[in-house]
């Protein structure tokens, strides 16, 4: 009989740090999953960044190189270049990549390099206190928007999905989010397609991932996973954006 909550051989025997309810370890998880299912575990590297995400090679039993606060897609490019046999992935949030990474994610895109980033969208810069990232929504309350997003002085959230769809270089994008049982279920369907789409060497791909951060939403995790229902997802659309291979 299967064992169902066996772990991974590509995640380490130790538990997680995140809070109580964060997505964060949910995509570790399917991440590793994938990868032992495709048999690449001795030739996958990951990128961290800065963020909840550095956490990510205290967890992963594979290569993974930590770098400066949105860098990951120049130092993904440079090891896919140099060993091209190796499957590279970017695991960014979304205060590293569409803030201050935001020129090494569009041009790694527009450049259409072989590569695959997993982008997590908690709306709010997770591991320095919650403040106001490029997904913050319109009128949410971070601790450096206490009166909420106000986008003449803000400007409006990034959908960077969106923005990923629109560069040449780029083959596939997709949004998923983590509230419910399909979202999650989908979630690891595009990350292994994304896997695949490397392996096979067709080019640069992106999800977005929508997840929960309850402790800097200032919600429990039954609030967070109701609130990205009603109001994250009426502003990120779900769903695959770009597939050239359709």
């Amino acid at each position: 009989m299967k064992t169902v909550f066996k772990r991974p051989e590509s995640l380490k025997p130790v538990p997680f740090r995140f809070c109580p309810g964060c997505g964060h370890s949910i995509v570790h998880r399917m991440i590793a999953e994938v990868i032992d299912e495709l048999g690449i575990r001795e030739k996958t590297i990951g990128i961290a960044p800065v963020g909840c995400a550095v956490f990510a090679y205290d967890y992963w039993n594979f290569d993974v190189i930590e770098c400066a606060h949105g860098r990951p897609p120049a130092v993904a490019t440079a090891l896919k270049r140099v060993m091209p046999d190796r499957v590279v992935f970017s695991y960014q949030g979304d205060g590293d990549l569409a803030s201050i990474g935001m020129a090494e994610i569009i041009h790694a895109a527009n450049r259409g390099e072989n590569l695959s980033v997993f982008f997590i969208n908690n709306a709010n810069y997770g591991m320095t206190g919650g403040q106001m990232a490029p997904t913050t929504l319109l009128d949410q309350c971070t601790t450096t928007t206490p009166s909420g997003r106000d986008p003449h002085t803000h400007g409006y959230p990034l959908r960077v999905a969106e923005i990923m769809a629109t560069i040449e270089g780029v083959r596939f994008v997709a949004r998923t989010s983590l509230d419910r049982i399909k979202g999650v279920k989908e979630t690891r369907r595009f990350i292994k397609k994304s896997i695949q789409m490397q392996l096979n060497g067709d080019g640069f791909s992106f999800i977005e991932i929508l997840s929960p951060c309850p402790t800097d939403w200032g919600m429990n995790p039954l609030e967070s996973l109701k609130w990205m229902d009603e109001q994250m997802k009426r502003v990120f659309k779900t769903g695959i954006l770009k597939d050239t291979e359709a």
